[in-house]
């Protein structure tokens, strides 16, 4: 359902996601809907820096605890959980209190994670400030951490009272956590329409626009929500959402076991490369989709640097995705744009082809 003002609403259960024109009066006005003893306000050190002043001299701030954590993927830990629990719980909170994730996608996975199981649960608001976090991490009610090397191992289905996304954020973000960002998107528009796909694949980095930007970040939420709203536990066709996740969760384990920096987005982006190629030999996705998404994804993201070596090592981070069942690699794949296929296996081979076409083109 939408209404009609400054801000456009799309509600799923209790979580309204909210594209804000105004951020201090949007979020003044969410914390104020939710009753709360006491309020937390959650960052890590980069956005306590670049975004926490933007909001910071609100009038409910002026009693907020502030809770701060390291800034990216390595902290998103079960260390930096306890932390912020202990802050919580040295801070007085309870049942009752409410806790703002002010951040990327870090900080909202592991706020919400905080929130929804500290006192088994207390309220939460997030506030991305990153792409990534407005159109994947922070919407959909996935909360967790890192475990063990692998990626959100850990972790609850659990919506937060409301999601507030506004553009000026994005005028903190580089290049590269742009593209970061937007690779989900461009995994939305692969598993919605021909038009949207065509219209992000136009979009133009070297001018940056950040007003389009921000009505291709509504389009993209909005596809993401209605899958959410219609399968909030990934049952069925949440699972659409995993394109390109299977193979590029593994190639973030890899660079995390590597001690090497590999954003989200870019992981995803090269994971699409392998299923889009999967899709095509064994669902039938047509070629003359595939290679204008895989030269745009080419000419944007470059390719993860590794070698056949690392074959077996990826295949096996694949084996301990959440998706598989008896002991099958689980795949989304497509037959076309929006032909989503759940449920989908390949075999150890198909996979290492796949890997083959992202290396050598």
């Amino acid at each position: 359902m939408c209404r009609k003002n400054t801000n456009f609403v799309l509600i799923m259960k209790k979580q309204e996601v909210i594209l804000s024109e105004n951020i201090r009066s949007t979020l003044s006005a969410a914390i104020d809907k939710v009753a709360h003893d006491r309020l937390f306000v959650l960052t890590d050190e980069t956005t306590l820096q670049l975004c926490w002043p933007v909001v910071s001299t609100l009038p409910q701030m002026a009693t907020a605890r502030m809770i701060t954590i390291g800034p990216s993927d390595e902290h998103k830990t079960l260390e930096t959980l306890a932390g912020v629990w202990t802050a919580l719980q040295q801070g007085g909170a309870t049942r009752h209190s409410l806790m703002v994730n002010l951040g990327g996608g870090m900080v909202t996975d592991l706020g919400g994670f905080a929130a929804s199981t500290f006192k088994r649960g207390i309220a939460y608001i997030n506030v991305p400030t990153t792409l990534l976090s407005m159109v994947d991490a922070s919407v959909g009610g996935k909360t967790g951490i890192n475990f063990g090397g692998l990626k959100n191992e850990i972790g609850v289905f659990n919506c937060s009272e409301s999601v507030i996304l506004d553009g000026e954020f994005l005028r903190t973000l580089d290049l590269e956590n742009i593209l970061s960002g937007y690779a989900e998107m461009l995994k939305h528009g692969l598993i919605s329409n021909r038009s949207h796909w065509a219209e992000l694949l136009d979009y133009d980095f070297q001018t940056l626009d950040l007003r389009r930007l921000t009505q291709l970040v509504a389009a993209s939420v909005q596809i993401k929500e209605n899958i959410v709203a219609e399968d909030p536990t990934e049952q069925g066709i949440r699972k659409a959402l995993n394109l390109g996740h299977t193979i590029g969760h593994a190639f973030e384990a890899l660079a995390l076991e590597q001690n090497r920096t590999v954003l989200h987005g870019y992981a995803v982006a090269w994971g699409l490369i392998c299923e889009l190629y999967l899709s095509a030999k064994r669902c039938g996705f047509p070629t003359e989709r595939l290679h204008p998404t895989v030269q745009f994804i080419r000419q944007h993201y470059g390719v993860f640097d590794f070698t056949c070596d690392h074959y077996d090592r990826l295949f096996e981070f694949m084996t301990h995705d959440k998706k598989n069942t008896a002991g099958e690699v689980n795949f989304t794949l497509l037959a076309d744009i929006g032909g989503i296929l759940i449920n989908q296996t390949a075999t150890k081979e198909e996979i290492f082809e796949a890997l083959d076409y992202l290396r050598e083109g």
